[in-house]
């Protein structure tokens, strides 16, 4: 009778637990499918978003700036603008030495100003020279 009784109980757990594991598995599923629906949905809308910018693309506007960009009507101002933002290789190798820490801040400090101003050449020097005294 008690192992009867024992048996019934251990029956009525196994019968528990698997219900709760069921009802959890579900839970998670509905939960998981919910979100992979929500997160498609939105990629859906972007591609379709995506899709008709690119059908809107006028293929002869298009062409037509390329061929513009192509040959630009004035090779010469074209040509100063890109001077007139450029550095020399010259330039962009001291500041890059300048930059970089190489314990040339005396030397790079002369050169930056070398370029910046050429009347004041002696001073630049005599401060110079004072500093690597000075260490």
């Amino acid at each position: 009778m008690d192992a009867t009784r024992t048996t019934r109980h251990l029956e009525e757990t196994i019968d528990n637990f698997e219900k709760q594991k069921i009802k959890d598995i579900k839970t998670i599923f509905s939960e998981f499918i919910t979100i992979e629906m929500l997160f498609h949905g939105k990629a859906l809308e972007v591609y379709t978003a995506a899709y008709q910018n690119i059908q809107k693309i006028d293929e002869e506007e298009d062409l037509e700036v390329f061929r513009n960009s192509l040959y630009p009507p004035d090779y010469s101002s074209r040509l100063d603008i890109v001077r007139a933002n450029s550095k020399s290789p010259l330039q962009r190798s001291l500041s890059a030495k300048c930059v970089s820490g190489t314990g040339q801040v005396s030397a790079c400090r002369l050169r930056k100003d070398q370029q910046a101003d050429d009347d004041d050449e002696d001073e630049d020097l005599d401060v110079t020279e004072e500093e690597n005294f000075l260490k």
